[in-house]
């Protein structure tokens, strides 16, 4: 194989950089799986990662890109075989081995995902790590006895490609869904993927009390910090707040008062480390009776590898909308 293209990330000596280099299959990280890379995503993690503004990876170095999906080149592992679309998210990609912003990578079979009937390869990428997590959190709630029965969903920081996702995503499971975000030029917009209230969080007045008026049967959470602590009290009996984001702050102050008197439960979404057979079922899911209907609306943006820099300094800034897809070219 001829070197191809990467947008690789670099902690040495010389300083923290990262840009479009000219690399072998020798220097990708190990695995069963050579991969043809088609599509990745703009993540936050991803834009961290590219910037160095936050401590993502734990090696160096490495291509950035915690997703990516494309076709099967070349497979050590006979489930696996020439041309079969797969994709991966999460599971150490720009962590702790070469990510999805290149021609080829190369994937342990573990974590590799037959891409499921019903889902293209730029579909996958438009979900990403972001329509997974917002999966993965109705999959945790479900598991904990969620139902449309015991009131609207809200869902915070809703203007972010997870809090989008995750509108379309429960609309579609059959729940209502009130979409919090501060962006009200937005609220059209959201309206439009299916929630049926928009709320302003600047708007949003909590008591302070430990236990208050039911507002909502559950939350997907984008934000932690204050905002968690004032919903935690206004969260119906036996609802769960599924926490996957931090945007607002990783402490905050509550009583157990939610979760004695009503049985709330805080569910953790940690999406990176799930599971395999987990991860099959939320992508099974995400094929099937849960795939959005909005994807290409939630797609407001696609661009190459060497634009990437200035998708990361949009993401940083709060200038970036909707779900930014990265489209790879192959050829060296």
């Amino acid at each position: 194989m001829s070197d191809f293209h990467a947008f690789r990330i670099h902690n040495d000596d010389a300083g923290y950089r990262a840009g479009i280099e000219s690399i072998g299959a020798d220097a990708l990280s190990p695995g069963e799986v050579l991969v043809a890379v088609a599509y990745s995503s703009v993540n936050y993690k991803d834009a961290l990662a590219g910037t160095g503004k936050g401590k993502i990876l734990r090696q160096y170095p490495l291509n950035g890109g915690i997703d990516v999906a494309g076709h099967v080149v070349a497979s050590t592992d006979p489930t696996f075989k020439e041309g079969d679309a797969v994709l991966c998210t999460g599971s150490g990609l720009s962590e702790t081995r070469d990510g999805g912003y290149a021609q080829y990578i190369r994937l342990p079979s573990a974590w590799t995902i037959p891409l499921p009937a019903g889902l293209s390869l730029r579909e996958s990428m438009i979900l990403g790590t972001a329509g997974f997590t917002a999966a993965l959190g109705l999959l945790r709630m479900l598991d904990n006895h969620q139902t449309p029965q015991l009131g609207p969903i809200a869902v915070t920081g809703a203007s972010g490609g997870v809090g989008m996702l995750a509108i379309d995503i429960f609309s579609r499971a059959g729940y209502e869904v009130h979409a919090i975000s501060g962006k009200t030029d937005h609220f059209d917009f959201l309206r439009a993927l299916g929630a049926s209230e928009c709320i302003d969080r600047h708007q949003l007045a909590f008591s302070g009390k430990p236990m208050d008026s039911v507002r909502f049967g559950g939350v997907l959470d984008n934000v932690g910090g204050s905002m968690l602590a004032g919903l935690l009290p206004l969260i119906s009996p036996l609802g769960n707040v599924a926490l996957c984001g931090n945007a607002g702050g990783v402490a905050f102050d509550t009583t157990v008062l939610p979760f004695i008197i009503r049985g709330a439960a805080l569910l953790g979404i940690a999406s990176a480390g799930t599971p395999r057979a987990v991860r099959d079922e939320v992508w099974r899911r995400l094929a099937n009776d849960w795939k959005p209907q909005h994807l290409d609306r939630i797609a407001t943006s696609e661009i190459a590898l060497t634009e990437l820099s200035g998708a990361f300094a949009r993401m940083l800034t709060g200038d970036s909308f909707g779900r930014t897809l990265v489209r790879i070219d192959r050829a060296a």
